[in-house]
């Protein structure tokens, strides 16, 4: 007795398509990796010329830092070392600047005390003798009270590390920034100010001493905070604002942009704080960005925080994107000094609009204001609401509305009349109930997405040991969450098809699998739209995820339907399981990226 499968033609069409889209995704998949590795970027050696960032040479400075300076944490020698090294280097840096240009270097010792809610708790702090040193370079004919871009980064590092990319890195990206201003001869129309403080792994103090302290404190227009909690890949604008400008000036001048407005929306969850709050928040409401490295947070605040372990390429993209902004920020004319923001309404657009703002690949950046995401994203909720009207006449051609349209502006002819009459029957309840209930049918399906991967994490907990092992490894929690969430994706829909339609669509006269399959589609559309239009009201920015899902599902249909006509319906069914057709997963090119991002987002949450 023989046993096989018999495939016809059809069946093996499917198989076809189904394989093709799996190559494409992977091709995708390995694209946005040697991306988010930093592949595409060669770094610069110590020979490089002097009017261009160098990594080898910042990595010199990362390595006295990190090795030959013993531990740079409060009370320790070596954070006294750190300090000098790093004056030295700035009076190096003062004696071959140009006669056009002003270099003042200060070692200020800090002083004060303040409260904070951290965690829902409130803090209260008192400290002394904590030092900063700062660079301000400005131009020769500049005034003390010219409005200035600050550049902070800390040197201090945490207890029991290294600190190589926190926050070395980011002391070393500064260092080599400074000389590369002062060495390319390049005049800074506005003065910029190098801030290294001494004090932020303990709650920020280095930085809420030099705003409360500092003679420069009230010049500052806006600033660009540097931190680290991985070991490399870009670096990813966690915080931006208040206001949109800074956000703008990024997404205009970043050589390498990697920003996303919704890790805004994420990081006030995140048990900890940077720097961007003493400027932006608690003391000044100075516009400003927060620039994080994110990748590799299973090194963080730990002894394997080495020089060995930082990603080749992440400081040179790091430099080169941070001189960039800084020619940006000087030249702009909004940069302005505390007493002249003083002067803006309170209502002003540049104090209280939250952009969106998200990159492609790296490649391009995505940035429109808030007004125009009100009209963006609330047309996908206009077009769920005239879905019935598809739904109720889905062989309306072009040709058709055009004549129809022609017809009806004809004065006195009846198509007046049938036109009435062709859009109230559209959206009667029918249409509408089979909308809702692919709705329902779609939202039971991502809560099963989620609920899924973590029934599967707990079983795997009565199997294991290894509890932890896939925050190291990244690919391994890909493997073992996403075909769990995909498997709890499609529950619904094999279940949806052992029960009829609630509805009779029998005067519909579609047949019943194909009205199924928009019944689905339309619903998961209606519920991208939905949590669109809640993202928008709570004014938050992360919607633009949910918007890029339904702008790309429309193609997707199309393809879809494509396919049908050239494989046949029994030939796609196979595709029309995948997660596409559902909704989900529709952009093979922006969905790995995206979801990578917010993966880094959520391991610096478990941080």
């Amino acid at each position: 007795m023989k046993l096989g499968i018999r495939l016809n033609s059809g069946d093996i069409s499917g198989f076809k398509c189904l394989i093709s889209l799996s190559i494409l995704y992977g091709i995708i998949s390995v694209l946005v990796y040697s991306i988010l590795h930093m592949n595409h970027i060669i770094p610069l050696d110590n020979d490089a010329p002097l009017d261009q960032f160098s990594e080898a040479r910042a990595i010199e400075h990362i390595r006295i830092l990190s090795e030959e300076i013993d531990g740079r944490q409060e009370g320790r020698p070596g954070l006294k070392q750190a300090a000098e090294y790093i004056k030295s280097q700035l009076e190096m840096l003062a004696k071959r600047a140009g006669s056009n240009i002003r270099i003042e270097i200060e070692e200020t010792v800090v002083n004060g005390s303040f409260s904070m809610m951290f965690l829902h708790h409130s803090l209260s702090f008192a400290y002394r003798n904590h030092t900063n040193i700062l660079m301000r370079i400005s131009p020769a004919n500049s005034e003390d009270t010219d409005a200035s871009l600050l550049v902070n980064g800390h040197f201090d590092g945490p207890l029991g590390s290294p600190g190589a990319a926190d926050c070395a890195s980011c002391v070393a990206s500064m260092l080599e920034v400074a000389r590369l201003t002062i060495d390319s001869e390049w005049v800074p129309p506005r003065p910029i100010i190098f801030l290294f403080n001494g004090a932020e792994e303990l709650f920020l103090l280095g930085s809420h001493g030099f705003m409360k302290t500092n003679k420069w404190h009230s010049t500052v227009g806006a600033f660009i905070n540097l931190e680290a909690s991985g070991t490399g890949s870009l670096d990813l604008v966690c915080q931006s604002g208040p206001g949109s400008w800074p956000s703008l000036v990024y997404a205009q001048s970043a050589i390498y942009p990697m920003a996303h407005s919704a890790a805004q929306d994420v990081f006030p969850v995140i048990p900890g704080d940077t720097d961007y709050r003493i400027f932006a928040e608690d003391n000044g409401n100075i516009p400003g960005l927060d620039i994080i490295f994110l990748l590799g947070g299973y090194f963080y605040h730990t002894s394997y925080d080495t020089v060995e372990r930082l990603l080749p390429g992440s400081i040179q993209a790091r430099g080169e994107n941070l001189f960039s902004l800084i020619r940006a920020f000087t030249n702009s004319s909004m940069l302005k000094n505390a007493h002249e923001r003083s002067l803006l309404p309170e209502d002003s657009n540049e104090i209280k609009d939250r952009a969106v703002f998200f990159d492609y690949l790296s490649w391009i950046m995505i940035f429109y204001s808030r007004r125009e995401a009100i009209i963006f994203h609330s047309l996908p909720i206009v077009i769920f609401l005239l879905a019935p009207f598809y739904l109720r006449y889905p062989n309306i051609g072009v040709h058709f509305m055009f004549r129809t349209a022609s017809d009806f502006f004809k004065a006195g002819h009846p198509c007046r009349r049938f036109f009435s009459q062709l859009v109230i029957p559209a959206i009667e309840h029918r249409c509408a109930f089979l909308e809702r209930e692919g709705m329902l049918f779609h939202t039971i399906g991502v809560i099963l997405a989620a609920i899924v991967p973590i029934i599967f994490a707990i079983l795997r907990l009565l199997f294991s040991s290894y509890t932890m092992s896939w925050f190291a490894h990244p690919y391994l929690a890909f493997l073992m969450f996403v075909p769990c969430s995909l498997i709890g994706l499609l529950i619904p829909r094999t279940f949806w098809r052992h029960f009829p339609l609630s509805q009779d669509v029998s005067v519909l006269k579609i047949p019943e699998e194909v009205l199924s399959d928009e019944a689905r589609f339309w619903g998961a559309f209606g519920l991208y739209a939905f949590i669109t239009l809640v993202y928008l009201v709570a004014g938050l920015s992360g919607g633009f995820l949910t918007f890029l899902i339904m702008v790309f599902m429309i193609p997707a249909k199309i393809c879809f339907c494509l396919l049908n006509k050239i494989f046949g319906h029994r030939s796609v069914k196979y595709c029309q399981n995948l997660p596409a057709n559902n909704g989900l997963c529709v952009d093979f090119s922006t969905d790995p990226y995206i979801l990578g991002v917010l993966w880094w987002v959520f391991c610096s949450v478990l941080d």
